[in-house]
């Protein structure tokens, strides 16, 4: 159905600058909101490890720790597609994921599954990510965009 030679996506091995790449991800990775981030994935995994699985009949364990992987991922993609639209879009998934992880903090304070000390770290560590998340979101740059047909973030 494909010929290999048509489905390259026009890649070219020897235009690919391994230190390049790496120089890139050392930026994304230096961002005070992915560190952030990372941060939160850190304590996200402390306090599901900390979960007794035999009291957890909801699986929250799972749902926090997929919540809290996706936000530094989405930032990833985001710096990589650097299109507006795309990092708009990254940006939305990563706020959606964020207050769901918010939310679950409190349904483990309900269901008395962690410390309460440990959630509320949890919960200061996404108000700050939340402050450079809104930093970081403003310095996109709307100019460089390829406007979609799907009619989101134009007037």
């Amino acid at each position: 159905m494909f010929d290999d030679e048509d489905n390259d996506f026009d890649f070219n091995e020897e235009d690919f600058d391994p230190s390049e790449f790496q120089r890139e991800q050392e930026r994304i990775h230096n961002l005070p909101v992915y560190k952030k981030a990372m941060e939160i994935a850190a304590i996200t995994q402390a306090i599901c490890e900390s979960i007794d699985p035999k009291k957890d009949d909801l699986d929250i364990r799972s749902m926090m720790l997929q919540n809290a992987y996706v936000i530094g991922s989405k930032i990833s993609g985001a710096e990589g597609g650097d299109l507006f639209t795309l990092r708009m879009e990254n940006a939305v998934i990563i706020k959606i994921h964020a207050r769901e992880l918010l939310a679950q903090t409190s349904l483990c304070q309900a269901e008395g599954l962690s410390n309460n000390h440990y959630l509320q770290i949890l919960r200061d560590e996404i108000e700050q990510f939340k402050l450079l998340f809104i930093e970081w979101v403003k310095s996109f740059d709307k100019t460089n965009d390829i406007k979609d047909d799907w009619g989101l973030f134009y007037d």
